[in-house]
């Protein structure tokens, strides 16, 4: 089967990179590191764009993951997943009037912000008062995400009809951010390797960054095909397939960009370890590694198993 953008998909990507250049630049962005909290104004032009109903208006799962691809791309910060997900549960959400904290159980972000928390733990999903929750404040390696570790399950909230279609749309949706950081950390490292030169030359006419660059790149194309995908058959499978993919891209893309970028990418001011922060944080949301290749094991007997 050929699977090919269509001309009005490649121009929703299109538009939604122009407007997170335009609303959420780099300056913008370095100016979140400062305070983690959420920008409500950035939240509301986010709602205003489509961001969070854009499937409430009639667009499918495949138009989201183009979207959360980009979000990944330019490092946007916020619980971007939960609150697409609680468009039509929670009241503001699809205006982006409302913060909706995305929890999996075991972590929660950004909850000193959230108007309500989108509880996704395997079969089981519940839209709660964040109030009712019983968390203790962590440290998070990404300085854009504050979370929290939950304590204690809820008692009651909420539930929301098909709690499995939004684990499973949570996992596809975060595999898209991450393909949208191994894109970025891509363009980072050949932009880089194109202008820094050394013994009078690009460093990026050397051997080693030529096959380090190919490398990122094969990877990114590899998770973008599996979650592009994913996104239109839905299949369970395939989603824990392109998690796993994208988690792996973005991670191995960061350190190779870093690599490339040598000394200078352990600087604050480089991007590259913001992506890097970034691709370990997802990497572990909504579904791990370890969780994920297990599920897949199980799926060789049986295909129920999200």
């Amino acid at each position: 089967m050929y699977f090919q953008l269509t001309d009005e998909q490649r121009a929703l990507r299109a538009g939604v990179r122009e407007l997170l250049a335009g609303r959420f630049a780099r300056d913008r962005m370095r100016a979140c590191l400062a305070d983690a909290a959420v920008d409500r104004g950035l939240w509301r032009e986010l709602g205003s764009a489509g961001l969070f109903d854009l499937r409430l208006d009639g667009m499918g799962l495949a138009e989201a993951a183009l979207v959360f691809e980009e979000a990944g791309r330019a490092l946007l910060p916020g619980p971007l997943v939960a609150t697409h997900l609680a468009a039509g549960v929670v009241d503001g959400a699809a205006e982006g009037k409302a913060v909706v904290a995305g929890c999996d159980g075991t972590l929660v972000d950004h909850l000193a912000d959230a108007d309500a928390v989108l509880w996704i733990e395997g079969r089981a999903a519940l839209a709660l008062d964040p109030a009712q929750l019983i968390t203790v404040p962590l440290r998070s390696v990404d300085p854009l995400t504050p979370l929290w570790r939950v304590e204690a399950r809820p008692a009651d909230g909420q539930a929301v009809s098909d709690a499995s279609r939004l684990h499973r749309e949570a996992v596809l949706l975060t595999a898209a951010q991450q393909c949208g950081s191994a894109g970025g950390t891509v363009e980072l490292a050949v932009e880089y390797a194109g202008t820094r030169r050394q013994f009078g030359r690009a460093i990026g006419t050397f051997q080693a960054i030529k096959h380090l660059c190919a490398d990122m790149l094969v990877r990114v194309e590899m998770a973008r095909t599996a979650v592009y995908a994913a996104a239109v058959t839905g299949d369970p499978t395939e989603i824990a397939a392109a998690k796993l993919l994208a988690d792996e891209a973005a991670v191995r893309n960061s350190r190779d960009c870093l690599q490339i970028f040598g000394g200078m990418g352990f600087t604050w001011e480089a991007d590259v370890h913001l992506h890097m922060k970034r691709a370990w944080l997802l990497s572990t949301r909504f579904a791990r590694e370890g969780e994920i290749q297990d599920a897949l094991a199980r799926s060789l007997c049986s295909p129920d198993f999200w």
